[in-house]
């Protein structure tokens, strides 16, 4: 074996071996003094606009009392507030107040699980209760969360106000938001009423509807109620296919299971498919997911793998970052993923279990151990993974011509996604039309897209022009809805649009609070109430603040130029021209 294979084998092993307990991430506040003169960021270090955002204070209330005290007396000081969960998981800026005069409200110890009914199935949690403490409580009392996000790292507040979700067309779909029977929001008021209103809304309340999916706009959540299910069992198994059909499958793949997805691996032609579905409760099995990207793995190992695409991206090494792909999906597919037949080893397909051991992992927020020596694989403390995420849900109607065009583009530059499959490829997960007025619009395709970002916004990618013209067919060609959480600025630009009730939520914002405290410029240019969204300045494109309409957009010195798509001639990318003089 060349010793070039060598050394990005040894690479992928540490990715799944070299794990052990991980030092959990750091609160994303930190203040001067205590709890004021802040700055809060995400867990991944950096928003799109690279800025850190800036807070007078804040607050973490530790009983609901507590909270309505806080909005009030931020109400009557009419002083700007946003609430902020305990790993800050949202890429861009929904969590930053305007100026430095804000405050924060951390729902960190807003974490009680408060009620669990057997009998009306059902759970009641504080908003910053986690993902995993609700699948864990529901199971204790024999009841499941039946559709749920990948990552139990999620506060419940959080994930509903973004309209986070699994893969699923069953049912009402895998939104966690359309299983909300009851919510207790706290929004600001005048005087007459204390300055602080308590509302609760049940699925009798319309604004139930605006309140499930908010962006943080309207208030803070400070309790949920959540209908469930009987625990049950499921089956899984995952099969690897040529993806010359895959426009095909797709459109209709998610009818067939109940939990299913697929993996494409784009520039290696592979789809993966999740045959997913439930099995009675006395099928032999005890599986657990424990998914190898969530683990904490090696930081020595992190810094190896960073270093080197660094180096590919440097040196413009695109055999070297497809090489790579293959080795690091073979590793995975290999280890089945994180998935065990019995919690220790894996024995083969399928691998059964309950659902709480198997809809969802993240056991790199486990350990007290020290940074320097484990962690989550995007830790800003060490030197780890920094990246996009571009997401967006594509009606399914339209997904075998998205899926098309994009193999179109890949049979030009057949090189030009590697770079994704070194994270784990193109994630497609299914979402049923929502209730829910900035919800999703109708059955859809989630494409959820993990790309390289340099710590230099100046200094382009590896095939920059590709990846932007596969962003730009999605949205705007496809009319792919982003997903709240995710996304660079570029994706928010016009989207509020593409939803029918907008104006709808808007109204029960300028109810809820009509002075805006908890709005900033950011969620009104999002929520199309001024404009600005995108960024128009040098090299504005390379990060997605815009789409680049002049070279200068680009990186012109660089031999980047500003040009039109390869397949969708109405997007306008950063395409690398040696041929071309910059003056």
């Amino acid at each position: 074996m060349p010793k070039f294979r060598q050394i990005f084998l040894l690479k992928c092993l540490c990715l799944l071996l070299c794990m052990a307990g991980c030092s959990p991430p750091e609160d994303p506040i930190k203040c001067a003094s205590k709890n004021t003169n802040c700055t809060i960021t995400n867990s991944y270090g950096a928003f799109p606009d690279r800025s850190r955002c800036r807070a007078s204070a804040v607050a973490y209330p530790t009983t609901e009392e507590e909270l309505i005290s806080v909005v009030a007396k931020a109400a009557m000081d009419r002083t700007k507030m946003k609430a902020v969960t305990r790993f800050s998981h949202s890429i861009p800026k929904l969590v930053c107040t305007d100026g430095e005069d804000g405050l924060l409200i951390s729902t960190k110890y807003l974490n009680r699980t408060l009620n669990i009914d057997p009998s009306a199935m059902t759970i009641s949690i504080e908003s910053g209760a986690t993902l995993r403490q609700v699948i864990d409580e529901a199971a204790k009392a024999g009841l499941a969360l039946p559709y749920a996000p990948y990552w139990w790292g999620l506060t419940i507040g959080g994930l509903l106000s973004s309209g986070a979700h699994g893969s699923s067309l069953w049912s009402k779909g895998s939104s966690v938001h359309e299983y909300v029977e009851q919510l207790r929001i706290i929004t600001p008021a005048g005087r007459e009423n204390g300055y602080v209103q308590v509302r609760t809304l049940d699925t009798s309340h319309e604004d139930l509807n605006a309140a499930k999916v908010s962006i943080g706009v309207l208030g803070v959540i400070s309790q949920a109620t959540l209908r469930l299910q009987p625990l049950f069992k499921r089956s899984i198994d995952y099969t690897t296919k040529n993806d010359s059909d895959l426009a095909d499958q797709a459109a209709t793949f998610g009818s067939r299971h109940e939990f299913a997805d697929i993996t494409w691996y784009p520039s290696q032609g592979k789809a993966v498919y999740r045959i997913d579905d439930r099995v009675p409760s006395n099928t032999s099995g005890n599986g657990l997911n424990d998914f190898t990207g969530f683990r904490s793995t090696s930081s020595l190992a992190l810094a190896l793998l960073r270093t080197t695409e660094e180096n590919q991206e440097l040196k413009g090494n695109a055999d070297g970052k497809c090489t790579a792909a293959k080795l690091t999906t073979l590793a995975l597919s290999r280890a089945a993923y994180g998935l065990t037949n019995n919690g220790i080893i894996f024995t083969g397909y399928p691998v059964i279990g309950y659902h709480n051991r198997l809809q969802a992992s993240g056991t790199c927020l486990d350990s007290i151990e020290d940074a320097r020596i484990t962690a989550c694989p995007w830790d800003p403390r060490v030197k780890g993974q920094f990246f996009h995420q571009t997401t967006f849900s594509i009606a399914l109607s339209r997904v075998r011509s998205f899926i098309r065009d994009v193999q179109k583009l890949l049979e030009i530059e057949p090189k030009a996604m590697c770079g994704l499959e070194l994270y784990n490829g193109i994630l497609m997960r299914y979402v049923k039309a929502s209730t829910a007025y900035l919800g999703k619009q109708e059955d859809a395709l989630d494409f959820d897209i993990t790309h390289y970002r340099s710590k230099d916004p100046m200094t382009p990618r590896l095939y920059e022009d590709i990846l932007e013209e596969v962003e730009q067919m999605g949205l705007f060609k496809y009319g792919g809805l982003p997903h709240w959480a995710k996304n660079r600025n570029l994706a928010f630009d016009g989207a509020i649009k593409k939803y029918k009730n907008a104006w709808k939520f808007l109204k029960v914002k300028e109810r809820y609070d009509p002075l805006g405290l908890f709005s900033s410029e950011w969620t009104d240019q999002v929520l199309g109430l001024k404009k600005g969204v995108t960024i128009f300045k040098k090299g504005c494109a390379l990060e997605g603040l815009c789409i680049c309409s002049e070279d200068s957009h680009c990186a012109p010195e660089k031999g980047y130029f500003c040009r039109p798509g390869k397949v969708y001639k109405d997007a306008r990318v950063c395409t690398l021209s040696r041929d071309e003089t910059y003056h």
